[in-house]
Formats: structure tokens, C-alpha cells, sequence
């Protein structure tokens, strides 16, 4: 597959790093835009981008993320304006776009702050919980005060990426990923050590904890939700259980009538899929965005 183009835009106040593969063809056909889930970068969609064939494809890696700028505080709306402005900076129209997880969040604002833009959306498990949830705070509610989010003792340094994915390889939920998207995983998801010797975790344990700390303070995501009026699927994985730990991150957090809520939602439901499904099975992830009936 060939290398991607990396780009670092100023975009809403900030510095964000994406990646554009196939620039040549960027009039061939609807671009694609591509989100990430929390903790994660562009690059972990590159299983599936080489599945898409020779097309136009930008992968955004998002605020915190990658090699984007790291800026708190952190409020999820703040993501949607984000990838918005990247496609403006980018002047991009006919959008597919698509995002897993917090990326699917934030793609459905971008589609709501710049309607003109995009063509359709494809939502792979996103985190957009029921109104009930966003009014009760949710399940971040109930950690004691004062107490983060588990994610922030995430051990941050390493050797090199090997070492990582020596770590990782045989571990839940990496143990049933794609061997190659762990590898991108592991490969660009590390960082020079800017304190010392070796590399840190591109997305730092720190910020990841506040964005999952801040997940359930974006409740007018709804109104970008009904302002959507271009075709949605929602790709919805296995349901969580209720006695299910906070860091196991396997089942949906997707509301389960979210679809509905859309002008032009559909819904397909995987109950035996987990919520890594683009790490997992990348060639199925590039069949759903390339599904004619939802062209």
C-alpha cells in the first residue's frame, strides 16, 4: 500500500496532524474521512484503508492524539469542532465520512456543523449513549470523588514498539486484533521521550483518563443528532453486561435506539462482534464502507 501524505493544518485554534493517501485521485470520487476511538491515532486505520482500494482517504489524528496537539481542557464537543474544521481547512465536499467509537461522536457534529459537506455517515459502535445517560452523568458518576479515570495508570514508557507489542500481543483486547493493525498500533502510536531516553504513549494515560472522564458532558450531541440530514449507519457490537468491569472496553456504548433518532438512520447489529471491530476484521469495516445499498 502506498505511504500516506502527513500534514499538520491549523485547524480551531490548534495544531492537527492528518494523513491523505491517494491525493491524485482526490476528484475521483466521494472522499473518505476517518475518526479514531479514544486512545487511539490515524494510523490504526490503515488495515483498513488498504482494503479501499487506490481512492482518496484523510485519517485525522485527533486532539491529544497522534501527533496532534495535546490541549485541556477536555469537552467532547470540542472533537466534532475539530474534524469540522479539518474538512474546511481541507475544503473537502461529497464526504463519506467515518468514525469508530469517540470518532463516530465527533463525526456526527462535523456532519452537523458542516451539512454541506458530507454525503453520508458510517458509525462503527460510536460513543453517543441515551439522553437518560448524558442526564445522569453516567457511569463516570459513579466513581468516588476525586478519583480519575483507570486509564490515566496506563503505563506510558517503552523501549521501543516492539516491546509493545511483545506486551500486548496475547492480551484481552488486543489478543483478537488483526496481527498488522496492532503492529500499526504499536509502530505509530509511540513518541520520543521528551523527558529522557526511549518513547511515551502518543495519546498520554493522562489524557485519555479526561476524555473518558468528560464522556458524558456532551448531551446537545443530540442536537447535532436530529440536525443530521444525510443517510447514517449505525454499526452497533455486543451489549454490555451489567456487572461488566470499567476498563474492559469489548461491549457497545452505543445507545441502542440511536439510529432512530437520525432523519436517515439505519442500524446493523453485531452481537458476536466486539467494540474493536475495525482492529479485528479491517476487510469487513471496508465492506460496510464500500456497501453500494449505501452509496
Amino acid at each position: 500500500m502506498a505511504q500516506p501524505t502527513e500534514r499538520r493544518l491549523t485547524a480551531n485554534g490548534l495544531h492537527l496532524t492528518v494523513f491523505e493517501w491517494h491525493r491524485d485521485k482526490r476528484d475521483a470520487a466521494a472522499p473518505i474521512v476517518l475518526a479514531h476511538a479514544t486512545g487511539f491515532h490515524a494510523r490504526c486505520w490503515d488495515e483498513v484503508i488498504r482494503r479501499l482500494g487506490e481512492r482518496y482517504i484523510v485519517a485525522v489524528d485527533q486532539r491529544g492524539h497522534g501527533r496532534s496537539d495535546k490541549v485541556y481542557p477536555v469537552h467532547w464537543r470540542d472533537f466534532g469542532l475539530d474534524l469540522a474544521a479539518v474538512v474546511g481547512a481541507l475544503d473537502l465536499r461529497d464526504i463519506i465520512g467515518v468514525g469508530h467509537s469517540m470518532g463516530g461522536h465527533a463525526t456526527v457534529q462535523a456532519a452537523a456543523y458542516q451539512p454541506a459537506r458530507f454525503r453520508r455517515l458510517i458509525l462503527i459502535d460510536p460513543v453517543i449513549a441515551s439522553p437518560e445517560m448524558y442526564a445522569s452523568g453516567g457511569p463516570i458518576a459513579s466513581l468516588p470523588e476525586g478519583v480519575t479515570h483507570p486509564t490515566a495508570k496506563r503505563r506510558n514508557q517503552w523501549t521501543s514498539a516492539d516491546e509493545m507489542f511483545e506486551r500486548f500481543a496475547d492480551r484481552v483486547p488486543f489478543a483478537t486484533w488483526n496481527r498488522q493493525v496492532l503492529r500499526d498500533y504499536c509502530d505509530y502510536g509511540l513518541l520520543p521521550n521528551p523527558e529522557g531516553p526511549g518513547l511515551v504513549l502518543a495519546c498520554p494515560p493522562a489524557f485519555e483518563a479526561a476524555v473518558y472522564m468528560a464522556s458524558a458532558g456532551n448531551g446537545a450531541v443530540y442536537d447535532s443528532v436530529r440536525a443530521v440530514n444525510v443517510p447514517v449507519f449505525v454499526v452497533r457490537a455486543m451489549a454490555p453486561r451489567a456487572d461488566r468491569d470499567i476498563m474492559d472496553f469489548r461491549y457497545s456504548p452505543t445507545w441502542p435506539e440511536l439510529a432512530k433518532q437520525f432523519r436517515h438512520g439505519r442500524e446493523l447489529h453485531l452481537p458476536e462482534r466486539t467494540h474493536f471491530l475495525p482492529m479485528e476484521d479491517p476487510g469487513m469495516v471496508a465492506e460496510l464502507i464500500n456497501e453500494p445499498s449505501a452509496s
